[in-house]
């Protein structure tokens, strides 16, 4: 009986096995390797794609320095001469010198040397260093030294010169009373020429 009964299981087994559900088809290992790494570059993407775009930071301006305060001197007070309008000149360096105002001075020795009784003599400063221009004017006697205070700068000398006969002539020449001269320095007024030994 069990000879009987085995060939009949059998065939049981086999008509339930073929009529049974089928199950899900399994991957391949290379299968789900390639399904993993393709979510793996999708998620990838979707991050960058969710990342902000890189917007440039507006510059900031740079603070300057505060400028530091300024040294402004008291003014110092004035003395207003008023000199008579006929011994004004005109033009800019046409007028007279303000020695006070020219800057630093040196000494200098004016020397009547051209035999005249009486020398006229007119220094006109050049604009100096300190923006300073005009002319000074001093008399000499014959033979006379006299020593002055001239400033800083060069000058156009001129001399009138009167002689005990009645003539007359002129000298000229230039002076350069320069910054490094603090030294006594002499000026010679000659029949022709004003100089400086």
């Amino acid at each position: 009986m069990l000879k009987k009964l085995i060939p009949v299981l059998l065939a049981i087994a086999v008509l339930l096995t073929a009529c049974a559900p089928q199950g899900a088809p399994t991957l391949a290992p290379a299968e789900v390797e390639g399904t993993a790494v393709a979510a793996a570059w999708t998620i990838v993407a979707m991050t960058q794609l969710a990342l902000p775009t890189a917007t440039p930071v507006p510059p900031t301006e740079t603070p300057s320095p505060t400028p530091l305060p300024t040294f402004t001197p008291f003014p110092l007070p004035t003395l207003e001469l008023s000199l008579p309008t006929a011994t004004q000149a005109t033009g800019d360096c046409l007028k007279p010198l303000n020695v006070a105002e020219a800057g630093p001075q040196s000494s200098v020795r004016l020397e009547n040397v051209s035999g005249g009784n009486k020398v006229t003599l007119s220094l006109n400063l050049r604009t100096n260093l300190f923006g300073q221009c005009g002319y000074v004017g001093y008399t000499l006697g014959k033979n006379e030294k006299l020593v002055v205070s001239l400033p800083k700068g060069e000058y156009y000398a001129y001399a009138w010169i009167t002689y005990s006969d009645g003539d007359t002539s002129n000298a000229s020449g230039y002076v350069n009373n320069r910054v490094g001269d603090n030294h006594l320095f002499v000026v010679k007024i000659k029949k022709e020429v004003i100089s400086v030994p």
